[in-house]
């Protein structure tokens, strides 16, 4: 998630936080190790030592923040994708249930393919719903998933989307999406227990109190 100066990534569900400066810290994160201005080595045995669980997070505070995003990116085989948080003009919330978590409907970027576009395609093919207005952009976020013989930086651009038709949800079985329910926002902590830390960032973005 990026936050002013402040960037996360989540390396199997554990975060590593960018920040220009300390007092940029986020409050959650004020005990994990912080390395300021970490050179090659830091870089790659933090990111093994959070891919491994060995630790449980860790900060790098270094004033060029895209700079070094650069850096831990070269690590990585990077995607792009984006995706929407659906609402309903009841206020209700869009969540899928996809290898045992719920989630939010996203997916890879295609060649020539703008975000925007993307956002869209991917939640009308993950959830069947087609009468969708495409709203502003949430936020982005980053995180690390192992692909066959790749290590993959997944960096997702979150929009959010009102959805304005009649039509039945059709989960898209095929990306092992199992169930998609509207949810109450008095609800939606119950849910964001059994999802990501990513996913729950997204809906801080978005001013959902969980």
């Amino acid at each position: 998630m990026e936050q002013q100066n402040t960037t996360i990534i989540y390396l199997n569900e554990r975060p590593l936080i960018l920040c220009a400066r300390q007092k940029d810290i986020p409050g959650d994160y004020k005990d994990a190790p912080v390395c300021p201005t970490p050179d090659a080595g830091a870089i790659s045995h933090t990111l093994k030592a959070l891919e491994a669980g060995e630790i449980p997070a860790a900060v790098f505070v270094q004033a060029d923040t895209q700079r070094l995003l650069a850096a831990i990116k070269g690590h990585f085989e990077e995607f792009v994708a984006a995706g929407g948080l659906v609402t309903n003009p009841e206020g209700d919330i869009l969540l899928i249930f996809r290898k045992g978590k719920w989630d939010l409907p996203k997916g890879k970027q295609d060649d020539g393919e703008s975000l925007e576009e993307c956002a869209l395609r991917e939640v009308q093919e993950e959830t069947g719903l087609r009468n969708i207005t495409l709203g502003e952009k949430i936020t982005e976020t980053y995180h690390y998933y192992p692909l066959k013989e790749q290590k993959v930086l997944k960096h997702t651009y979150w929009y959010n989307m009102l959805f304005h038709g009649t039509e039945l949800t059709v989960p898209q079985i095929e990306e092992d999406i199992m169930d998609i329910q509207w949810i109450r926002p008095e609800h939606l902590g119950k849910y964001l227990k059994f999802s990501y830390k990513n996913i729950v960032d997204v809906f801080e973005r978005a001013g959902y109190n969980n």
